[in-house]
């Protein structure tokens, strides 16, 4: 019955692909910055124009960029928002490692509309209300070392309480295949889009639709997203939630 529901839901996700939105000029500026030309070699693979533009972010927004790596997504967003918005580079106490290196190397760029930190919860807040939550890659890790779906309930309430009223939820990720639901989290680090949509609902946001900008219909699912035969270019999810 539940592999039946998720595969229903699956469904249903897929007709609710919405069309790819051509970027604004803030958004095309950002990507033309000669301030990040060191990453900019990555944005086709990354598709940056259309998920950015499918998410709506815009001159002014407070941005929430969870668990930001490198920082490849902040360096973008810092433009697009510009001195009049403010972009938020988090990390969880319980990842406190995987910013050793990059934090610091974030901080030392000086962008004026970032704050980049290590928070002293796992769940993430934030001084005050945000118009866009962003994470890629990463939900998939929420439910892993036993956590399972209460760990996720508590993280898409967080997410909730700190959006503002009409706020955006933006969620990518590795894709694995319907009615999977989260059995491929630790071994594939892959989530099934239909167990996310459920999940986030049920946290109370509204599904917008999806995205098939980082789509590839030649991942079979199988494999794990580090393996050299598909990394670097899994079948990705790109779904889109709005706080009624």
């Amino acid at each position: 019955m539940r592999l039946m529901v998720s595969m229903i839901a699956a469904a249903a996700m897929t007709t609710a692909v919405v069309a790819q939105e051509k970027a604004g000029p803030a958004i095309t500026r950002a990507l033309a910055d000669p301030a990040r030309a060191d990453q900019a070699g990555d944005d086709a693979r990354r598709q940056a124009a259309a998920v950015l533009a499918f998410a709506g972010v815009k001159p002014g927004d407070v941005v929430v960029d969870y668990l930001p790596g490198a920082g490849y997504w902040t360096r973008i967003f810092t433009q697009v928002v510009g001195p009049k918005g403010k972009v938020y580079a988090l990390w969880p106490a319980a990842g406190a490692k995987y910013a050793e290196k990059t934090l610091p190397a974030l901080k030392a760029r000086g962008l004026a509309n970032v704050v980049a930190e290590v928070q002293p919860t796992n769940l993430p807040t934030l001084p005050q209300p945000a118009d866009l939550f962003w994470t890629v890659q990463n939900y998939h890790d929420i439910p892993n070392k036993g956590a399972g779906e209460p760990a996720l309930r508590a993280f898409d309430a967080a997410v909730f309480k700190l959006l503002k009223k009409g706020g955006t939820y933006v969620v990518i990720d590795h894709a694995d295949a319907p009615g999977s639901e989260m059995t491929g989290t630790e071994t594939r680090h892959r989530i099934d889009p239909a167990a996310v949509r459920r999940q986030v609902e049920a946290a109370g946001f509204r599904y917008v639709g999806a995205s098939n900008a980082l789509a590839n219909p030649a991942d079979d699912h199988t494999r794990n997203v580090f393996d050299p035969a598909i990394r670097g270019r899994t079948d990705q999810f790109v779904l889109k939630f709005r706080r009624p």
